[in-house]
């Protein structure tokens, strides 16, 4: 049995809500403290050169720009860890109730640390992030995962993070910002809207569930049969696509200065596109208790509306296999990554395929759908963002051809993609931690 109910879990969760201070009010550069416009360098900044920077970026096709936005700027890699531990003969996780100031809901389930290089080598004059040591120290304790993985490249600029899960066999002090949950709780509590955070999702993502440890938990046996794979090595096709993108693919991006933005402006204290975007730039001071640092202000990105993440999936040959579309972004670390069927923002100029379609189509009647859940973005750069993502199942029939850049793949396939660095990205690792066996 688990150490805490699920039950217990979500009383925490409420009474850390009610007892949780938050003031967060949105306000204008001029009175963002810390953070200013130089324009030498034409970009948003805090006067300690730390932290994060927003700058210009612009995609150019032919030699003409077809793409312009600002992106967030931060050259360097954080944690996002987990330890776990066997209690009473069951695994755990030990997880923290946290706060972003992004946050819709306040309190979201996230890993046993999170905490960007700026946060644990304490640039802003903060504590240092709890249980930091273990990770530090990780070649002491038994390994499960440490990849660097991607995070929102439509945001960032090739921005990455160290996601690492522990195994440890002594005694360890919970805080009480923190408790022992099972892998099987934090799935069920995916299913809430915005409580199980984004760094969460994708830490979860890159458990190796091809190790005895998982297969002997897996139940559903066309899972399982996914997970051992049938013997196709899916690698190559999944690879020649995207190194031939990769090596002639024509297009370029220049980080320019935010004035070199020409359909972008200053409006109402905020930083806005002149068209409909996906995004705009806002400015808040913010107070939080029981932060490393209580009360600061900086930028975050607030998303237009609500975007649409969706994975279909299928049984053939009585295994289970995922519809994977290879995607670029203008943030892309190396140009190109896996994503999933379907990643929509809410506003989009992209035409929509034949996929698309019938994605849409059964998501409208609710045929086939198996998950369906608003889940955040990462709070400490987005404001109050959420999408939804789908889990759909289709049958063979519904899709005999796929368009370019599409795949069918194991879930074998898949985890041995996650423990290499960079190449699923932050939505599909987030759809994969969703699934359960």
């Amino acid at each position: 049995m688990p150490q805490n109910s699920r039950k217990y879990l979500l009383k925490r969760i409420a009474e850390k809500n009610r007892e949780i201070k938050v003031e967060m009010k949105k306000t204008e550069l001029s009175d963002c403290g810390n953070w200013y416009y130089d324009e030498s360098k034409g970009e948003i900044r805090n006067y300690d050169g730390s932290f994060f920077q927003i700058k210009g970026i612009q995609k150019y096709e032919g030699g003409q720009a077809v793409m312009e936005q600002p992106v967030i700027i931060q050259n360097e890699i954080g944690y996002l860890g987990i330890i776990r531990k066997k209690i009473s003969g069951e695994m755990h996780y030990l997880m923290q109730y946290k706060i972003e100031p992004g946050n819709i809901n306040k309190i979201q389930i996230s890993p046993t640390i999170q905490a960007t290089k700026s946060n644990f080598t304490q640039k802003h004059g903060g504590r240092k992030p709890a249980y930091l040591e273990y990770f530090v120290n990780a070649e002491k304790y038994k390994i499960i995962v440490d990849q660097i993985q991607s995070e929102q490249s439509s945001r960032f600029l090739a921005k990455r993070n160290r996601n690492i899960i522990i195994e440890i066999d002594e005694d360890i002090e919970v805080l009480p910002s923190h408790d022992w949950m099972t892998l099987k709780q934090i799935k069920e509590l995916m299913r809430y809207d915005n409580l199980v955070n984004m760094d969460t999702r994708t830490v979860i993502s890159c458990l190796p569930l091809c190790d005895e440890e998982y297969l002997s938990e897996i139940t559903d046996d066309s899972f399982k049969r996914s997970v051992t794979g049938d013997g196709k090595n899916r690698l190559p096709e999944i690879y020649r696509y995207i190194n031939n993108y990769k090596m002639f693919e024509d297009t370029e991006k220049r980080l320019v200065p935010l004035y070199s933005l020409k359909s972008w402006e200053m409006k109402n204290g905020e930083f806005v596109c002149k068209e409909p975007y996906s995004f705009k730039v806002v400015f808040c001071d913010i107070e939080i208790e029981g932060r490393e640092v209580k009360h600061w202000t900086q930028p975050l990105f607030e998303a237009s509306g609500i975007a649409t993440f969706g994975l279909m999936t299928r049984i053939h040959k009585d295994a289970y296999e995922f519809l994977v579309r290879a995607t670029p972004e203008i943030g892309c670390f190396d140009k190109i990554e896996l994503g999933p069927t379907v990643q929509r923002e809410y506003v989009h100029n992209h035409k929509l395929n034949e996929v698309d379609r019938l994605f849409d189509d059964k998501l409208k009647r609710k045929e086939g759908v198996v998950f369906d859940t608003l889940l955040s973005e990462e709070g400490g750069r987005f404001y109050h963002e959420q999408n939804r993502n789908v889990i759909m199942r289709i049958s063979e029939e519904d899709l005999t051809k796929l368009p370019e850049g599409y795949f069918w793949v194991d879930y074998k396939t898949l985890n041995m993609l996650v423990q290499v660095n960079n190449c699923l990205n932050i939505q599909l690792r987030n759809l994969l931690s969703v699934l359960e066996w």
